[in-house]
């Protein structure tokens, strides 16, 4: 076995399998898939990684880099199962939580019930304390209050706490003197998080919310990760731990265990940040990551991943739009902007009141997942509508390492679905792919057509376990011509853990409008913030001249209420009037027009600093080709019917180009070619189908 280092390991961690990929120094990739175990997610890592390295003749100690994405943030507050948390603020601000904004979710519903908030407001604690926007004391903060608020926390039994004090983004002073009255009184036993810390720029419920997210998810973190840690020491694995964060960038675990909040979306930004760097050659995409609990869409334009500031988390199916939010916990830090339907290969499908078919939200999960595990499910899945398609291979998937039984999907289906709607088997089985597919396309629509673009001038970009099953079918409803499955589709998000930049970013609230502004006065602002950024990147180990830095200002018109974030290129911040003009090009991208005539004010400033990642080196892949010629008869609609359709490896396909219909199999995923597409393979590698 080797021994040499510099390998690198990925480990995403979906609702239903973790992903495995081991990346070899000269960059050909390991991939392997195991179940998930949601009573301890650290015995589905060890497993999988076992599995990786013994299948790769590699020994642990060869390991010197750990990448791990995770829902644990999201799946903690989603469950409400964080930790007991107190807040302190400023007296008079104690049902900030609870006002919120004035926005709900669903249109015309006035009684909406909003989601409980995360903090009791028993344990909403004020302290006598103001400061004026310029971060000028107009009352000194009375100790006495907090030493109160202390006692009180002490005796509630908190384990976290968070400080958000009014306008403590101009000025920290207050906040951390009660942090030091918190640890001198608690003790290091419970989480402190400081609204000056976490987000030090305007707007108090966004800024409350994130710190009490942040504090909230504190303590469960820090235990995960630790256990992550003990679990990889026994594999005697002592490589760094780094952590994936919501925009798409890496932290290390020590950061993420401090700033947990920055790790809510952090599973499904992998596999964006993968169509983005490892497809190279294709900057006009639109991703589609269907695994076995949700299916999420993102968009690539020029190669950019798409990003917000304005997130929520907690309001079940998240579609990605500043017109639908309120449902939710809001999370005012960088996320990539990405949709999210609960449509995945666990989706429950059920007969509603009126007779309608469903398929999803809920998801049997991995345990005991789709009938056709033979873990104990009942109820059919969206995974067993495939199966009895004739579309999944019940000896092969996960390499043949996860039999399928073909005989109990088929039974379910026909008892829960086939027999209540009157219809044949698969009939039947062919709605529930339908109507799955149909939920997806509001998942890409929300990031194109919602947002001005049309989807026909983007390629599908699918991977996940499903992705590839059912991208053809999805691009065929929004008249798309081509899709792209990348090698190892369905580990792709941990390939992409492998492409992603090490990355942080400070920001610290500045406002000023810009005909009233010096540019000297932003420059200092910048190198003061950037001094900063040094000094946490050198804590990372990326001393002065290891990383890139790049500028960001959050800027809007005189007298809007939200702001967007643009990207300073060298030299503009010390042109006011070309940042103006930066402004208004952004603005008139994302809203179709921009008021020259306005004055542009700055809201924020951002300093972000990156350690680019180190990408595979266009290694040509070996490609595995079908063990033998086979066929087997799958279902592709009333219209096309029953049809003997070939089964394939990818590596068949060298040189080819083939008419659907086509099966193409691999260890980690299913690609399905339907009648009236084409497919072949690209120059690296992957499956490129195209409607006739």
């Amino acid at each position: 076995m080797s021994k040499d280092g510099g390998y690198r390991v990925g480990i995403d961690i979906g609702g239903t399998f973790t992903d495995i990929v081991l990346s070899a120094p000269g960059g050909a990739r390991h991939a392997y898939k195991t179940l998930s175990t949601p009573d301890d997610y650290g015995r589905g890592i060890v497993a999988g990684i076992k599995g990786a390295l013994d299948a790769a003749a590699i020994e642990p100690g060869a390991i010197d880099r750990v990448i791990h994405a995770t829902t644990v943030a999201t799946n903690t507050i989603l469950e409400h199962k964080g930790a007991k948390t107190a807040l302190i603020t400023t007296e008079g601000f104690r049902d900030v939580l609870e006002m919120r904004r004035l926005r709900i979710p669903e249109m015309y519903a006035l009684n909406y019930p909003k989601p409980a908030p995360l903090v009791p407001r028993r344990l909403r604690l004020e302290v006598r304390e103001r400061l004026g926007p310029d971060g000028s004391v107009r009352l000194p903060l009375d100790e006495t209050s907090v030493a109160r608020a202390i006692e009180r926390i002490a005796e509630a039994g908190v384990e976290a706490v968070a400080v958000c004090l009014i306008h403590s983004y101009a000025n920290p002073t207050h906040e951390v003197r009660i942090a030091e009255m918190l640890r001198d009184a608690l003790g290091e036993g419970v989480f402190v998080t400081c609204s000056s810390d976490i987000l030090p720029v305007i707007r108090e419920y966004e800024r409350t919310s994130t710190t009490v997210i942040n504090a909230y998810l504190g303590p469960a973190l820090s235990a995960y990760f630790a256990s992550l840690a003990r679990h990889l020491a026994a594999l005697k694995i002592e490589a760094p731990i780094q952590v994936m964060k919501s925009d798409g960038g890496l932290m290390s675990v020590a950061a993420a265990a401090r700033k947990p909040a920055y790790i809510v979306e952090s599973g499904p930004a992998a596999g964006v940040i993968g169509a983005a760097r490892l497809e190279r050659g294709q900057n006009d995409l639109i991703s589609l990551d269907m695994g076995g609990t949700t299916a999420k869409a993102s968009i690539i334009e020029g190669g950019m991943v798409a990003r917000t500031g304005d997130f929520e988390v907690g309001s079940g199916i998240n579609l990605s739009s500043k017109l639908v939010m309120g449902g939710g916990y809001a999370l005012k830090l960088p996320v990539i902007d990405l949709s999210e339907i609960g449509a995945g290969g666990g989706s429950l499908v059920s007969i509603d009141a009126g007779g309608l078919m469903r398929v999803g939200p809920e998801s049997a999960g991995a345990d005991p997942g789709p009938v056709a595990y033979g873990r104990g499910g009942t109820q059919p899945t969206f995974t067993d509508a495939l199966v009895a398609l004739g579309y999944l291979n019940p000896a092969h998937l996960v390499g043949g390492e996860l039999a399928l039984d073909a005989e109990a999907a088929c039974a379910a289906m026909n008892e829960a679905v086939a027999r209540p709607l009157g219809m044949d088997l698969l009939d039947a089985a062919y709605g529930v792919f339908e109507v799955a597919c149909s939920t997806m396309v509001r998942a890409v629509k929300a990031v194109s057509t919602y947002r001005g673009r049309d989807p026909r001038d983007f390629a599908l970009f699918a991977f996940g376990g499903n992705g590839p099953v059912v991208g053809a079918a999805i691009a065929s409803l929004l008249e798309m011509r081509r899709v792209l499955v990348p090698l190892h589709p369905g580990v792709f998000s941990a390939a992409g853990l492998l492409a992603s930049d090490i990355e942080h970013e400070i920001a610290r609230a500045f406002f000023r409008r810009l005909d009233g502004l010096a540019a000297g006065d932003l420059e200092a602002a910048f190198a003061e913030l950037e001094r900063e950024l040094a000094a946490v990147m050198a804590s990372e180990g990326h001393g002065a001249g290891g990383f890139l830095a790049e500028r960001h200002a959050d800027l809007r018109y005189a007298g809007q209420a939200h702001e967007l974030t643009v990207r300073l290129d060298h030299g503009i911040s010390g042109d006011l009037g070309a940042m103006a003009r930066a402004f208004g090009d952004e603005h008139e991208r994302t809203y179709g027009h921009q008021a020259e005539a306005e004055e542009v004010e700055c809201v924020a400033i951002r300093a972000v600093g990156r350690v680019p990642a180190e990408l595979p080196n266009g290694l040509k892949p070996e490609l595995a080709k079908a063990p033998a010629a086979s066929a087997r008869r799958a279902f592709f609609g009333p219209e096309a019917g029953h049809i003997e359709t070939p089964v394939l490896g990818r590596g068949d396909l060298e040189g080819v180009v083939m008419e659907g219909p086509a099966i193409i199999e691999e260890y980690d995923a299913t690609c399905v070619v339907p009648p009236g597409w084409t497919v072949r393979l690209s120059e690296g590698g992957a499956l490129c189908l195209e409607a006739k």
